[in-house]
């Protein structure tokens, strides 16, 4: 019987990255303003299965996108080490694990966190594909809001009672959504004729970059650009990439019609190595990608924008970009008001238009100033392009989070084919 937490081990690797001066500004508020991307060690978890024979139960972190550093049974409760990749960091803990006993049991589980709170209500799965929230009554917060790490603060924590049996239980922080399950949603949707995909590059571990091109149109003058789970957790934001990019591909004579006039390429997992190694925010690089767009000190973010360089010296205009991810709630993250992009006036109609053909819904929209290394400055800074940051909410109910995607990608084909 394991009795000893696992010490993590120290990924050492020497990281060298590079970066290059943009070639076209346009017009906004602000300065770019630099933030260290460089690349920084991470801690490599080490996966087991953790035995605790006595108990007759058993918790595995041995699969792509887990998160358990470390498990401990005191009493009758399992105790679960969770750590992130390195620090400092956005304390927005990821976990996964699977779990099964030798006899039907029900069994107490309390996360421990390293210098974080609890964020993501726990999701069950039988066969690690369909998944549901677990049962409230089984789940209980303690000292919530107290800790803030001090010295003197209790400890933020969350016990969760599971029901065991000898077939795998699966508990992650929501849906695992690996590099398995969206290149086969890739693999799936380039069926059809007018999909294709390439790869623009790898990740820093080695992983594809995975590009897909939707069109029907002969040329390819009019682009827009739609990527996500640069931070690996977000799973919402990619369950909204993925109505969105469905709704651009599907049989309605809107998206025909959209197709031969505009080429959209999607890359869906922006950090693969993150997703499948159980990150909490970072690549396999040690930082958060979503700042590395100044800089771009890391393989992931050079190979969208030398891909975006590449079709624009050839002729191309990018006209739209959108970057899908998760937080607390939903939040439209736009350019500042004084921006002006390849189409004015094209961001307030498409907000507009969203709140219009969702009833009762309420668009919460926030310009930010656009001199940080976040992905639509990038877009906007380097292109002209109308671009934002969308943020899903994660405890949104997912037919929501679908109906959200599908109608912001037929009010972007409406009014972009509008202003033909």
């Amino acid at each position: 019987m394991h009795t000893t937490l696992i010490i993590l081990l120290m990924l050492t690797s020497s990281l060298i990255g590079w970066s290059q001066t943009p070639k076209k500004t346009y017009q906004g508020q602000g300065q770019v303003q630099e933030v260290d991307t460089s690349p920084r060690p991470i801690q490599q978890q080490y996966q087991t299965t953790f035995a605790f024979e006595d108990a007759g139960i058993y918790i595995s972190n041995e699969f792509d996108g887990a998160r358990l550093n470390g498990a401990l049974m005191k009493e009758d409760t399992l105790m679960v080490w969770i750590t992130p990749e390195n620090a400092p960091i956005n304390p927005s803990p990821w976990y996964a694990f699977k779990i099964w006993s030798d006899e039907p049991k029900e069994a107490l589980v309390k996360f421990t966190y390293q210098n974080a709170k609890h964020r993501y209500f726990p999701k069950l799965s039988r066969d690690g594909e369909s998944w549901q929230p677990l049962d409230s009554a089984n789940y209980q917060e303690f000292n919530k809001g107290e800790a803030d790490f001090g010295p003197n603060s209790l400890p933020e924590t969350v016990v969760i009672k599971l029901s065991l049996d000898a077939d795998t239980l699966w508990v992650a922080g929501q849906e695992l959504q690996t590099s398995k399950h969206i290149f086969a949603w890739i693999d799936s949707l380039s069926q059809q004729s007018y999909i294709s995909y390439s790869d623009i590059g790898e990740s820093r571990l080695g992983r594809p970059m995975r590009n897909m091109k939707i069109s029907e149109g002969k040329q390819e003058d009019k682009i827009v650009m739609v990527f996500g789970r640069q931070h690996p957790p977000e799973v919402t934001g990619w369950l909204a990439m993925k109505a969105f990019v469905e709704t651009l591909t599907g049989d309605s004579k809107l998206a025909q019609k959209f197709r031969k006039e505009y080429t959209t390429y999607v890359v869906p997992l922006m950090n693969p190595d993150g997703v499948d190694l159980g990150h909490w925010r970072h690549s396999a690089g040690g930082v958060d990608l979503n700042r590395d767009w100044n800089q771009f000190y890391h393989p992931e973010t050079r190979a969208v924008r030398d891909f975006l360089r590449k079709k624009t010296d050839e002729g191309a205009k990018l006209y739209f970009g959108v970057d899908f991810h998760s937080t607390w709630d939903d939040i439209y993250y736009t350019l500042d008001s004084v921006s002006v992009t390849n189409t004015p006036g094209l961001m307030a109609e498409w907000l507009s238009s969203i709140e219009d053909n969702i009833p009762d819904y309420e668009i919460n929209a926030k310009g930010s100033v656009n001199g940080t290394g976040v992905s639509k400055n990038f877009l906007f800074r380097e292109f002209g392009a109308e671009s934002l940051v969308y943020e899903v909410g994660d405890n949104t109910p997912r037919p929501f989070v679908r109906q959200k995607g599908q109608v912001a990608a037929e009010q972007l084909m409406r009014l972009l084919l509008d202003r033909e």
